[in-house]
C-alpha cells in the first residue's frame, strides 16, 4: 500500500465516480491512502460518496459536477486544481442501447465527447506533471465489449476499442518517463446501469464493481491491458484468437439483443 502511494499519489483524479465502478475505484484507492478528486454529473452521488470515505478513510477528498462531454468545462476544473494528480482513473462511459439506425446524430457525438475525446484529453492534461515527476498511472477503462463488433452496442464497444488501443500505445511511449498506462477490458459488471439495462440473468463472467476495481488496480504496472476474471479471460481467448470475426460478433449479438 505504502508503495503503491509512493508511486501514484498523493492524489488521484477518478472521472465518473458517482456510482458503480467509479465509487468502487474510488474506495479502493481510499482504501490505499490516496487523496481523491471525484467528477461526475450528479453533485448529491459525490457528495454521498465523499462523506462515507472521509468517516472511513483518512484522507482529503474534493470532488465537483462536471459533464464530461464539456471538455472546455472539464479542462478549465482540472487546470484550476492545487493538487498534483499522480493517477487518473478514466470510468467514464456514454452507452445508449440501441441500434444504430435509431440513434440520433446528438448522441453518437455524445459518445465521442465523453468515450473518446474526454480520456484522450484528461490523459493528454495529467501526463504532462507525471512526465516532470517521473512518476504516475493513467488507467482507462475499455471492455471486452470492444473487441469485437457488438451489435446493440455498437458506437459504445467502438469507442472501447478506442480506449484500448489507445493505452497501449501511451503505455509503451510513456513507461520511459516512469508512468505506468493500463486498459482495464472489462466484461459485464454489476453495475446499477448494467443491472437496469439487463432483461435476463447475467452474462457469464459477471463481476461486481469492487472486484474489477481491485484487480484492475493490482495489475497497474504489470502491462498494458487487463482482463478482469478468469472466465473473461477464457472467453476472450476463444472469441479473439479461435472464433471467426463472424462466429464472435454472432455471440455478442445474441448476448446484448436482450439489453434495453
Amino acid at each position: 500500500m505504502h508503495e503503491f502511494k509512493s508511486k501514484y499519489g498523493p492524489w488521484a483524479l477518478v472521472a465518473g465516480a458517482s456510482e458503480g465502478l467509479g465509487a468502487a475505484f474510488a474506495e479502493e484507492l481510499a482504501k490505499r491512502g490516496l487523496n481523491l478528486v471525484l467528477i461526475a454529473r450528479r453533485l448529491e452521488k459525490l457528495e454521498e460518496l465523499s462523506n462515507n470515505l472521509r468517516d472511513r478513510y483518512p484522507i482529503e477528498i474534493k470532488y465537483h459536477s462536471l459533464d464530461l462531454a464539456d471538455f472546455a468545462e472539464t479542462k478549465h476544473f482540472v487546470t484550476g486544481l492545487e493538487t498534483h494528480i499522480g493517477l487518473l482513473v478514466y470510468n467514464a462511459a456514454y452507452a445508449p442501447i440501441s441500434y444504430f439506425e435509431h440513434i440520433s446524430e446528438e448522441s453518437l457525438i455524445k459518445i465521442v465527447d465523453v468515450n473518446i475525446k474526454a480520456p484522450l484529453l484528461l490523459s493528454k492534461l495529467v501526463s504532462v506533471k507525471m512526465i516532470e515527476k517521473r512518476k504516475g498511472g493513467i488507467v482507462l477503462m475499455s471492455s471486452l465489449a470492444g473487441t469485437q463488433g457488438s451489435p446493440k452496442i455498437a458506437t459504445y464497444a467502438a469507442s472501447k476499442a478506442f480506449n484500448a488501443i489507445f493505452a497501449e500505445g501511451i503505455w509503451s511511449e510513456l513507461k520511459k518517463h516512469g508512468i505506468d498506462v493500463i486498459a482495464s477490458c472489462a466484461g459485464a459488471i454489476t453495475t446499477p446501469g448494467y443491472i437496469n439495462a439487463q432483461n435476463t440473468k447475467d452474462a457469464p463472467g459477471t463481476l461486481n464493481a469492487k472486484k474489477v476495481a481491485e484487480k484492475t488496480l493490482n495489475a497497474l504496472g504489470k502491462g498494458p491491458t487487463t482482463i478482469p476474471g478468469f472466465t473473461n479471460k477464457i472467453a476472450q481467448f476463444f472469441m479473439g484468437r479461435l472464433f471467426s470475426r463472424k462466429f464472435a460478433i454472432s455471440i455478442m449479438d445474441n448476448n446484448t439483443k436482450h439489453l434495453s
